[in-house]
């Protein structure tokens, strides 16, 4: 026995079980779960581009960037933002899917609302109607402010207030120069929400905007979000909206763990009642298999979803399928009258090909599903696929064979039946031999 060899394959064994026993807690939890399995809302927005004329390809990229700046605002991670087909008007449409949100109007107000914030200097007086209109073109709008407005209180009179800041600070310093002691207009919407005389010049360039509607502290955050998300290229109209709770993500979740976790112990059963030691020794590539699936989905921040999840169970299976392969081809070179030693080496040989090509065509399924497949749920799937074959690759063809050479080279066990070589192979081995 060669006791080197023997501690290195301990060796390793030992460090797969402790750091994923020690680590996949937190690694888990790292990971963003989607709409179904944390519970969220998905909203499905018409745009309401001029008639007869689609997106163009600037308008799209535009119109996504908005409404994911919108979206961000909220402070939710990982949103789901995609581009759909037309509607039964012929109108593109977007689909949002926000995990995680708390106030679920909220969300709907800031991402399709937008928040038109005009100063005037002078407007009139309707003495029939009581409304009031802006005279002549804006002094300011909120394309001129800064993506960082916030609630306030001010500490003067202790009013809710917006505090905002202006890009260019010199565009606000002459325009309370020149109302000093005058007032000014602050409309949103079209609807006027304060006039302030303005009491001295500010040079900061900051400002606080209070009154009308905003006298809650809630009313206050909802403009701060949505003057901070900009305006919208194109106004967009809302078609539908489907809430998920967070208990109905919840019990999807544990329902996937628990079939997810029954197949696992299946898989692990199988392999040790088919193959043995070899079978053993598969099951703990398995075990880095997940690991290291999990660590990639924590490191590129994939977004983990119900298909998504069940592509990583099937994952498992794909990778044991590799060792199968493997040791299929080691029980060939047995039958040929090789050594263990040897078939082990030349069986794992001749098993790459055959891997690397059946892993190859999923692999290929996969990307065409993330390309054309449009849904959300459609490309979860198709990236956790991909990302598991990726993986397995690693771990049955690097990892296990590392594993299963370095056990045999020791000489521990020299016995093939425990490599799950059959009793008819034995005896056509003994014979050979």
């Amino acid at each position: 026995m060669k006791w080197g060899r023997l501690f290195a394959f301990l060796l390793m064994v030992a460090a797969i079980i402790g750091v994923t026993a020690g680590t996949v807690p937190q690694v888990w939890k790292s990971i963003p779960l989607g709409l179904d399995l944390r519970g969220g809302v998905d909203l499905l927005y018409a745009v309401d581009t001029p008639k007869g004329q689609s997106l163009s390809d600037s308008g799209r990229q535009a119109l996504l960037k908005a409404v994911e700046m919108r979206v961000n605002s909220l402070g939710v991670s990982s949103p789901s933002i995609d581009l759909e087909g037309k509607n039964q008007l012929g109108q593109d449409q977007i689909r949002v899917q926000v995990a995680g949100v708390k106030n679920q109007q909220e969300a709907v107000q800031v991402i399709g609302a937008t928040a038109q914030l005009a100063i005037y200097g002078d407007a009139t007086i309707d003495k029939k109607t009581g409304k009031i209109t802006p005279v002549g073109a804006p002094l300011a709008t909120g394309a001129d402010l800064k993506s960082n407005a916030k609630w306030v209180v001010d500490q003067q009179d202790g009013k809710n207030a917006v505090a905002i800041e202006f890009k260019q600070a010199q565009k606000w310093i002459d325009i309370t120069k020149k109302y000093v002691g005058k007032p000014i207009f602050v409309f949103l919407n079209g609807q006027l929400l304060t006039d302030p005389v303005i009491q001295q010049v500010m040079y900061s360039g900051s400002s606080e905007i209070s009154g009308g509607s905003l006298t809650t502290p809630q009313a206050c955050m909802a403009l701060a979000n949505e003057l901070n998300a900009g305006a919208l290229p194109y106004p967009l109209t809302l078609e539908s909206e489907t809430s998920v709770g967070p208990s109905l993500g919840q019990t999807s979740l544990q329902r996937t763990m628990v079939a997810g976790l029954i197949a696992i112990i299946i898989i692990f059963a199988f392999m040790i009642c088919v193959y043995r030691l070899a079978g053993l020794i598969a099951d703990i590539a398995l075990i880095a298999y997940g690991y290291l699936t999990l660590l990639v989905f924590s490191g590129l921040h994939v977004v983990l979803t119900l298909s998504g999840l069940a592509a990583l169970v099937l994952g498992v299976g794909i990778a044991v399928d590799a060792n199968i392969i493997t040791y299929e081809r080691i029980k060939d070179e047995m039958r040929n009258g090789r050594s263990l030693r040897s078939a082990v080496r030349i069986g794992n040989k001749n098993a790459l090909r055959t891997i690397v090509d059946s892993n190859a065509t999923t692999f290929i399924a996969g990307a065409v599903m993330y390309i054309f497949g449009g849904q959300g749920d459609v490309r979860g799937f198709a990236v956790a696929l991909m990302v598991g074959i990726i993986v397995s690759l690693l771990t049955a063809v690097l990892l296990s064979r590392l594993m299963l050479l370095t056990f045999t080279a020791s000489g521990a066990v020299r016995r093939p039946w425990w490599y799950g070589v059959g009793k008819g192979v034995l005896k056509q081995h003994e014979t050979q031999v």
